[in-house]
């Protein structure tokens, strides 16, 4: 999901171009057949989730069925090709989510992202995805965020603590624009991601807002500030300092 520095990304790129590993859908005999994949999914989030977005991974490792049964849905499905927009960015958000779990499952569980695992979790992993090989930094660099909505920063989940909260119930078109919006101020209502100093004229945002800066400048909002201003409860003079608070790449393991 997250963005590396330059130069990390020209070594890795220049060292490892060629070896990135096609993770395979669930083999079919090891799926628990359901009537819906979103259903399936659904029954994910309220299993294994907990209220603070954690994900009890060694349980879900145990019993991987419903996950497997979305994920080989995902492989298959060709989401570009849904004319309605809602529906298919419910599924994009959906489905980016799940896959970083099963990457986390696929990589055995490992206890952060940070370093070397970053370059294999995000770029050298690659997953069929709507009958394409990508990987999760390709599918949301590529495609999740061509569809323009900042928003959608605050709802997509690595599986790292740094992430927005991983709610658990699936995002679904019907209310989209809605959950968009309360994952949003959610987020700017965690003391981890927006923190004020009125003392030092400063403010604490996520590494979040620093790695997709572009994302959340328009007319509308000039700075990170003024975005931020649209959904904070407190708002923020816009002469005040902005200091990032460094992401937390630790896995988001409820069993740890």
């Amino acid at each position: 999901m997250r963005k590396l520095n330059a130069t990390a990304l020209l070594i890795a790129f220049v060292l490892l171009h060629g070896c990135t590993t096609l993770v395979p859908i669930p083999e079919p005999q090891s799926i628990q057949r359901s009537d819906n994949p979103l259903d399936a999914y659904a029954r994910v989030l309220h299993t294994y989730v907990n209220e603070s977005g954690e994900v009890d991974f060694p349980a879900l490792q145990k019993q991987p069925g419903d996950l497997y049964y979305y994920i080989a849905y995902v492989a298959q499905f060709p989401a570009s090709s849904i004319s309605n927009p809602n529906v298919r960015l419910a599924h994009y958000i959906n489905s980016y989510n799940a896959l970083s779990m099963y990457n986390v499952l696929a990589s055995n569980i490992p206890k952060t992202h940070e370093g070397w695992a970053k370059v294999r979790f995000f770029y050298l992993r690659d997953f069929l995805i709507g009958g394409k090989e990508m990987s999760l930094y390709s599918y949301e660099n590529d495609v999740i965020r061509k569809l323009k909505d900042p928003r959608v920063h605050f709802a997509l989940n690595c599986s790292a603590s740094g992430c927005p909260i991983l709610p658990k119930i699936p995002f679904s078109a019907a209310n989209l624009y809605q959950a968009l919006d309360r994952e949003t101020r959610k987020f700017f209502s965690e003391n981890r991601n927006l923190r004020i100093d009125h003392s030092l004229k400063t403010v604490y945002l996520s590494e979040l807002l620093d790695f997709y800066t572009d994302d959340f400048i328009s007319k509308e909002t000039p700075s990170l500030i003024a975005y931020v201003n649209l959904y904070s409860r407190e708002k923020i003079p816009k002469d005040y300092v902005i200091d990032f608070i460094p992401y937390d790449w630790n896995v988001a393991n409820s069993a740890r």
